[in-house]
C-alpha cells in the first residue's frame, strides 16, 4: 500500500499497518520512517498514480489533511486504487471552518455560537469580540496545519489575533473568511473514529495538549502532546456525544450525499450544557494518532478492508489495557513560522523496549547522521499501567533523547481530573 504523508502521525500509521502484515510505501515519508519515497509530494497525484502502476499498489491511506482538501479520493475514484479518506466535497468539513460551522446547524449538531465575518468586515468582528468582551474565540476559515485558531480573554489579545491571522491568508487572495465563536467552557477531548458512512468504530478518547507552555499557556501549536483513554470519558460521556454529536453528523453526511470512508475527529469540549463540537477533521489527529495507534489491540488494516468494503458493521475496536502517553520534542523557536534546524539527534536508540519514537521533524545529514528538520520533531509514547505511570515512563524516556535546543512540555497527561456536570 501507499501511506501519504511525512510527519509521526504517517510514522504511527506505518509502524501499525506493518505490524498488521501490509508492506508500507510512505510518500514522501521521512528519514526515521522505513519505507519513505522521498521526492513525491502528497498532492501531486500523477506522480502517486504511476508510483501504484510501477509498484502494483492498490490502496492509498492518507495521513494529513492537504491531500484530502484537494481531492486525492476523487481522482482514483475511477480507478482500480482504493483510497482511504473522504473525497473532496466531504472533507470540506475541516478544509473550510465557515462551511462546517453551517452543516452542523443544519443537522443539529451540538455545538457553541458563532459568527462569519470576511477580511473586509474586521470593525464588524471586532464590535462583536467586544460585546464578549473579548472572550471568544477566532477562527480561520482554511486549512492552517492546527495553526488558526486563537483563544482570546481580551480584545487586545482579538485585535492581536487578528493581526496574526492575516498572514495566513495566501499570496494572491483578495479576501478571505473567518469565524468568531463563543468561548466554551469545560475540558477538551478528542474523539476519533473511523466510518464507512453508516457504521462508526470508535478508536479510545484522547486528549491533546495544544498550547506550547505548561499549563496550557503560549500560542496554539500542531499538539505538544496527547494520552488516552481519558478517565473520565466514561462510558455515559460516550453517550451523550454519540447522540449529540456523531450520530446527527452520520445522519447529514447521507442527507446532503456526501459518502463518507476514512478517519472522522471529533474535536469536543465537555461544558456544563453537555458536549459541544467544536471543530471536525477528516484524518486521524497529530499527535493523538501515536498514541491510539500504540494503544489499538486489533488489524487497523483489517478495520481500513472492512470500511472499504462496506462490512465495518461486522468489525470491531479492541483497546489494550493500561494507558499511554506521547510527548513531543520540539525545535527551539517552534511554532514561529523560522526557527533553527539541522541539530544532531542523540539517543533514540537508548530508549527502553517497548517504548516508541516515532519520528516527525528529521532528516540524515550529508555524514547519515539523523538532524532536526522541523518543528515538531519526535514524539515519544510509553505505555503503563495507569496513566500515572504511563507519564512517568514518557518523562524517563523523554529524558535520554537530546538536541540543541529541544523542547516539551512537562505536564501532558497531567491536567486535574475536571468534575463533570
Amino acid at each position: 500500500m501507499v501511506l501519504l504523508g511525512s510527519g509521526a502521525r504517517e510514522h504511527a500509521l506505518a509502524w501499525k499497518l506493518t505490524q498488521d502484515g501490509a508492506r508500507v510505501h510512505v510518500l514522501p515519508g521521512n528519514a526515521g520512517i522505513p519505507g519513505s519515497v522521498p521526492g513525491i509530494s502528497t498532492t501531486d497525484f500523477p506522480a502517486i498514480q504511476q508510483f501504484c502502476q510501477k509498484h502494483e499498489v492498490k490502496l492509498i491511506v492518507v495521513g494529513p489533511e492537504a491531500p484530502l482538501a484537494a481531492g486525492v479520493a476523487d481522482y482514483f475514484a475511477d480507478t482500480d486504487v482504493r483510497v482511504f479518506g473522504p473525497r473532496k466535497a466531504a472533507a470540506v468539513l475541516e478544509s473550510s471552518k465557515v462551511w462546517s460551522k453551517g452543516f452542523m446547524r443544519r443537522h443539529g449538531v451540538a455545538t457553541g455560537r458563532s459568527w462569519t465575518f470576511r477580511s473586509d468586515q474586521l470593525d464588524q468582528a471586532r464590535a462583536t469580540a467586544a460585546e464578549y468582551g473579548g472572550e471568544v474565540v477566532l477562527k480561520y476559515d482554511g486549512l492552517a496545519a492546527g495553526k488558526g485558531v486563537w483563544v482570546c480573554s481580551s480584545v487586545a489579545e482579538f485585535d492581536q489575533a487578528l493581526q496574526e491571522m492575516q498572514a495566513l491568508n495566501p499570496a494572491g487572495h483578495d479576501w478571505y473568511s473567518f469565524l468568531v465563536e463563543e468561548k466554551l467552557t469545560g475540558p477538551e477531548i478528542s474523539i476519533i473514529g473511523i466510518t464507512d458512512g453508516k457504521t462508526m468504530r470508535l478508536l479510545a478518547p484522547s486528549q491533546d495538549h495544544k498550547q506550547l507552555y505548561a499549563g496550557d499557556l503560549g500560542p496554539n501549536t500542531g499538539g505538544m502532546g496527547a494520552y488516552c483513554p481519558v478517565p473520565f470519558a466514561d462510558d455515559n460521556v460516550l453517550a451523550s456525544i454519540r447522540e449529540a454529536i456523531i450520530e446527527p453528523t452520520l445522519s447529514g453526511l447521507r442527507t446532503e450525499g456526501l459518502p463518507f470512508l476514512g478517519f472522522l475527529y471529533f474535536g469536543i469540549m465537555l461544558t456544563p450544557a453537555g458536549p459541544k463540537l467544536l471543530e471536525y477533521n477528516v484524518r486521524l489527529g497529530d499527535p493523538e494518532a501515536q498514541v491510539l495507534l500504540a494503544s489499538l489491540g486489533n488489524s487497523l488494516l483489517e478495520l481500513i478492508q472492512a470500511t472499504l468494503s462496506g462490512r465495518l458493521a461486522d468489525v470491531g475496536v479492541r483497546q489494550k489495557q493500561g494507558a499511554f502517553v506521547g510527548v513531543v520534542l520540539a525545535s527551539g523557536g517552534y511554532p514561529a513560522a523560522q526557527f533553527p534546524t539541522g541539530f544532531a539527534i542523540e539517543g533514540v536508540e537508548a530508549v527502553s523496549p517497548g517504548t516508541l519514537v516515532f519520528q516527525g521533524g528529521t532528516k540524515r545529514n550529508e555524514a547519515g547522521q539523523l538532524v532536526t528538520s522541523g518543528g515538531r520533531v519526535l514524539t515519544v509514547v510509553a505505555h503503563g499501567h495507569d496513566l500515572e505511570l504511563a507519564v512517568e515512563h514518557a518523562y524517563a524516556e523523554v529524558k535520554k533523547i537530546t538536541f540543541q535546543d529541544a523542547y516539551y512540555r512537562t505536564d501532558i497527561g497531567q491536567r486535574p481530573t475536571p468534575q463533570l456536570v
